[in-house]
């Protein structure tokens, strides 16, 4: 599957299945998002792998988006570690956060396995479960599992504005 193929396929899945997932597929997972760019590669982030029935119960008493999913990754960033624009002092943690987000849910498509980004989680409360999580700001979950076989895009997932409405060409 092409790149552009792979990004219109890859969906919010929000229905998984319990089904095992070989460490091999995983073990790209993490691959590819530590394959990611980031600014001046200072890597400001953290991963943590959620995969024991413990940390999932852990993880559930802060979100009830964990879709049946048996493993999740949850990223964060720490704005002490990244780079500083010097022309506006815009940090760029949470933009490398994001690039490393997007290669998650890119190579779980390219896995064949389903995931969504979930945003709605009780921080604080994750970071209380986690102390290791205590110097980060958290600012994805992704459940990740096999998409249930009536798992299906929203019915608003191939709406897209026109990309003349996007683009200008300067």
């Amino acid at each position: 599957m092409g790149f552009l193929e792979l990004a219109k396929a890859r969906y919010s899945c929000r229905k998984l299945t319990a089904k095992e997932i070989p460490s091999e597929k995983i073990d790209r997972i993490l691959q590819a998002a530590i394959s990611a760019p980031t600014a001046k590669n200072l890597q400001p982030y953290k991963i943590w792998k959620v995969a024991t029935p413990a940390a999932m119960e852990k993880l559930k008493q802060t979100t009830h988006f964990t879709f049946g999913a048996e493993l999740a990754l949850i990223v964060g960033i720490k704005y002490d570690n990244a780079f500083v624009r010097p022309f506006d002092n815009v940090n760029f943690a949470q933009i490398d956060g994001s690039i490393v987000a997007t290669h998650i849910m890119l190579a779980v498509q390219d896995e064949g396995l389903g995931t969504t980004w979930v945003g709605y989680f009780d921080a604080p409360k994750l970071q209380e479960l986690f102390p290791e999580m205590k110097d980060y700001e958290l600012i994805a979950i992704f459940p990740i599992g096999y998409p249930a076989d009536d798992a299906k895009p929203s019915n608003r997932h191939e709406e897209r504005r026109n990309i003349s409405e996007i683009v200008t060409e300067l």
